[in-house]
């Protein structure tokens, strides 16, 4: 029994439909994670302010949760947003700004930023 045009119109369908799926819902890996990004923000605010409570709220598991929400809420709606209504078409990146903290006993840097190191605190 030999394919017939329609099987084999129907096998690429069966193909090209989940390798699209996987394409557009690889873009929501992508973006600038606003809602995760806040977590982030939130835990490095609270962190400063009281080491022990932040280290509690992992504990207990507050901010564990509070990442997982928000990661979903950034794949389904945030970065999907962002990346497809907006920075797919421009090329260029949505970007997002950190949270400024005071921090009264010094700070560490970013691994991206140059001469910085894993002990390097400033204060």
């Amino acid at each position: 029994m030999h394919p017939t045009s329609h099987d084999a119109a129907l096998m690429r369908t069966r193909l090209a439909l989940p390798l699209l799926f996987a394409a557009t819902l690889s873009s929501c890996l992508a973006g600038p994670h606003q809602l995760r990004r806040t977590v982030d923000d939130w835990d490095h605010r609270l962190y400063v302010q009281s080491p022990w409570l932040d280290a509690g709220l992992w504990v207990v598991p507050v901010m564990p949760v509070a990442w997982v929400v928000a990661a979903v809420g950034d794949f389904l709606v945030a970065d999907a947003a962002a990346f497809w209504l907006d920075d797919a078409w421009d090329g260029a990146g949505t970007g997002y700004r950190f949270l400024a903290v005071e921090a009264p006993d010094g700070h560490v840097d970013s691994l991206l930023r140059e001469r910085s190191g894993w002990t390097r605190s400033e204060r």
